[in-house]
């Protein structure tokens, strides 16, 4: 386990276990697998494996554009959002920052490495988690923050943040705002995604990444918004020739465009996501937190705790994630994603075995 989900190659081998054989719940992919079109239009363009990419990749960049609801020349390209949202960081290079608390703790690890001052909005359980947007604002002007990270919704506790929100912290803040918009894409974008906000918000940058909702980590494909000529400026001078494969390029000129797909998709988690928490909340000892991700929060009242119950279940070949590396969270709290429907009843059966 590292932190930030399961090694299911080294769970694999530790416990025994074909890899097609473990049910990994902590890894917050869309379990339905990538667009079929896109992967036809790679296996139908293999042939463009024996040259180089588009090196300017317009095609993929307007694919990009036509989704995101954002002009094209503000797109940056990386490895996946996980570098863009480093180099992001670099960029802004804050004094004072702030993060929210639980999060995604890279958010931390690279503005520690800038020697920035982070302050924490910490997230209750008492409020279910949810975000005061008056404290927030509060709390960025009382501490003249500079830069305010965070995923929107935001893992693990599935808080999340309207557009309109967005746009009161920036309007009433001087802060820049960097979201990480990963898990997006599982909720009403129209609502939600603050994309469109970029066109007219210079101090607002965007990250998302195609590992979850589109299922394909192993692409490595991230993408980041802004209108900040600056952060463009900043992120061509450190491109490098041909950075995205020939892989990512095909499958993201595609995949990005084909709605059905994408209809699918959200429809799929939708429906699963109120499911899955309707049935845990008549499970007694446990309590889950409403979730606009494709993940679920869930806190153990009474009974055996997270640590012995990740133990137990993959026994089973069933994986969840531990929370107690989430800041603020210990091992009465663990994660789940939504799988297919009959990994998501074998779960469920275990889960109101146990508890």
């Amino acid at each position: 386990m590292n932190s930030h989900g399961a090694n299911i190659f080294e769970i694999a081998k530790n416990n025994g276990i074909e890899i097609k054989d473990i049910k990994d719940f902590s890894s917050n992919i869309n379990p339905l697998g990538p667009s079929v079109k896109a992967l036809n239009s790679l296996k139908n363009n293999l042939i463009l494996l024996s040259s180089y990419p588009d090196v300017e990749y317009i095609d993929l960049k307007n694919s990009i554009s036509n989704y995101a609801s954002c002009d094209e020349k503000n797109i940056v390209l990386g490895l996946g959002s996980t570098e863009i949202l480093k180099d992001a960081i670099k960029f802004f290079d804050p004094k004072i920052s702030m993060i929210l608390s639980p999060c995604y703790s890279e958010y931390e690890n690279e503005l520690k490495k800038i020697n920035s001052k982070i302050i924490e909005y910490n997230l209750e359980e008492k409020n279910n988690f949810e975000i005061n947007l008056d404290e927030i604002i509060n709390l960025i002007n009382k501490n003249k923050v500079e830069l305010f990270v965070f995923a929107n919704p935001n893992n693990p506790t599935g808080t999340i943040l309207s557009a309109l929100d967005i746009e009161k912290i920036l309007t009433e803040t001087d802060a820049k705002i960097l979201v990480d918009e990963t898990y997006v894409e599982f909720t009403d974008m129209d609502i939600f995604s603050s994309a469109k906000l970029t066109k007219h918000y210079k101090n607002l940058a965007i990250v998302r990444g195609t590992s979850k909702f589109f299922a394909l980590p192993g692409i490595r494909l991230g993408y980041g918004i802004s209108s900040d000529k600056n952060f463009l400026n900043y992120f061509k001078e450190m491109e490098v020739l041909w950075q995205i494969n020939s892989v990512a390029e095909i499958c993201g000129k595609v995949m990005f465009s084909d709605k059905e797909y994408i209809d699918k998709i959200f429809n799929f988690i939708d429906s699963r996501r109120n499911y899955i928490y309707n049935e845990i909340s008549q499970i007694k000892n446990l309590k889950p937190f409403k979730s606009s991700g494709n993940f679920i929060l869930i806190k153990i009242l009474n009974g055996i705790n997270s640590t012995n119950l990740r133990e137990k279940l993959l026994e089973y070949g069933i994986v969840i994630r531990d929370c107690k590396t989430f800041k603020n969270l210990d091992n009465s709290y663990f994660r789940i994603c939504i799988l297919d429907d009959n990994s998501n009843e074998k779960l469920l059966q275990f889960l109101k075995e146990i508890y």
